[in-house]
């Protein structure tokens, strides 16, 4: 994963993060004026997303959780970039599941209770 250095400044009665050019010519999602949306995800990091304007574009509006997003990101990254690590399921893997899931029952519509930690 490539880093970028930058610089936190103040731009008139803003506080801001200056970030070297190199990251706006690798990823152009991040062009001057896109709407982005920070995200604290420890101390001391910070994780920074495009908002994109989904207004019109048939997509519900769905909260997204910034974190499974970015490891998903990176989940599709690696398989295009390694797919020779890519295995198929086999049928003891597919009986196995089936045995661990024996009697569960679960619907789309099943809410998870905020005190479950996942």
């Amino acid at each position: 994963m490539t880093g970028f250095s930058g610089k936190i400044t103040t731009t008139g009665r803003s506080e801001a993060i200056r970030l070297d050019k190199a990251l706006f010519k690798a990823h152009p999602e991040f062009r001057q004026r896109a709407n982005v949306r920070a995200h604290v995800i420890g101390p001391g990091h910070l994780l920074v997303s495009v908002v994109e304007d989904v207004a019109g574009s048939g997509q519900e509006d769905v909260e997204r959780d910034p974190v499974v997003s970015a490891f998903l990101a990176f989940l599709e990254r690696d398989m295009a970039e390694h797919p020779e690590r890519l295995e198929t399921m086999s049928d003891a893997d597919f009986a196995r599941l089936r045995e661990l899931t024996e009697g569960v029952e679960a619907s789309d519509e099943d809410v998870v209770p905020d005190d479950v930690t996942l």
